[in-house]
């Protein structure tokens, strides 16, 4: 019987010997949707969050990211491929910029207008 109880004690304290993960509550939710085909290239293009390669989409894939509030750098980008002309340009297309707040939930699509590729806000639809 006694043993029963240390064992019972035992694993109760088990909860409170493990160390707590801390999140960080303070962050924006940034969705990246090629799910439109507004962009007429089977090629992938490249998402660069502050001049790092961040995510990869194909024709009608999404992506998110959990980012920490304030000024974000955004950039499209077409990657090389296995695909004939999916060349990357010699010069790097423009950043976009945008503010992010914590709790935040944004979505962006890729569009195409006459300077090239660009994020366009869209709905979030859930």
């Amino acid at each position: 019987m006694r043993w029963l109880f240390f064992a019972l004690a035992g694993l109760m304290s088990l909860p409170a010997a493990a160390p707590q993960a801390l999140a960080a509550e303070d962050y924006a939710v940034l969705i990246i949707s090629r799910e439109r085909l507004e962009v007429p290239t089977y090629c992938e293009i490249g998402l660069y969050i502050q001049d790092q390669l961040a995510g990869r989409l194909f024709q009608e894939q999404a992506t998110s990211f959990n980012l920490p509030p304030g000024d974000t750098s955004l950039r499209l980008k077409l990657l090389p491929g296995q695909a004939p002309g999916c060349q990357p340009g010699m010069l790097a297309p423009a950043a976009q910029n945008i503010t992010l707040k914590a709790g935040d939930v944004r979505k962006l699509r890729i569009a195409l207008g006459p300077d090239g590729m660009y994020l366009k806000a869209a709905a979030l639809e859930y």
